[in-house]
């Protein structure tokens, strides 16, 4: 190869990083970047009003627990246990996993199933799991019991939570008589 032909290459080579530099300048004084004045993205989320606000109707409140026994599904319950299954076992000799195993919880001193540790908000409870009372920790569980360890949510409709307890109850040797009530029909004006 002479040195001609070097000379051709050579050039070749040099006029596209020269292209590209050229670019490059042009590209950057025509979208300039700048630095946002506060770093991240605003999420805009829609803020509930709080209950008593002026203008504002307090929310429904659930039904009385026996007239939400009164419909409640075992099969529907079992349904709506799917949400605990990743944590809680429900059949009788199951194992303990992250939480205790529910087979006859309802009715059963609180914090005694056999070889679970239990959190010391949980240890505190006493007496044992009446309907009333799974209702209650089952809508809030880090209300009803401060210092749980059950990171669960809960369950905001009133209906489910009776359907669950039904399940709850219908896995037990003893099952507990849940308090049920028809549903009255509203009085007229």
């Amino acid at each position: 190869m002479d040195s001609f032909e070097l000379n051709k290459i050579m050039g070749a080579v040099l006029g596209t990083c020269l292209a590209l530099l050229s670019l490059n300048i042009a590209a950057g004084a025509i979208f300039s970047t700048h630095a946002p004045a506060k770093p991240g993205y605003e999420v805009a989320v829609k803020e509930e009003a709080k209950p008593g606000a002026p203008g504002q109707a307090a929310p429904a409140a659930d039904e009385p627990l026996p007239v939400r026994f009164a419909s409640a599904d075992v099969g529907r319950g079992e349904t709506s246990a799917k949400k605990c299954a990743a944590c809680h076992t429900f059949g009788k000799g199951e194992p303990n996993r992250v939480g205790p195993n529910l087979y006859g919880v309802v009715g059963r001193p609180k914090a005694s199933e056999a070889g679970f540790n239990y959190s010391a908000g949980m240890k505190g409870q006493k007496g044992n799991w009446t309907p009333e009372d799974l209702d209650h920790f089952l809508l809030n569980p880090k209300a009803a019991v401060p210092g749980t360890s059950m990171s669960f949510a809960g369950i905001p409709r009133g209906k489910e939570r009776a359907d669950l307890i039904t399940f709850l109850n219908s896995h037990s040797d003893k099952p507990v008589d849940l308090p049920k009530q028809a549903a009255q029909a509203p009085k007229a004006n």
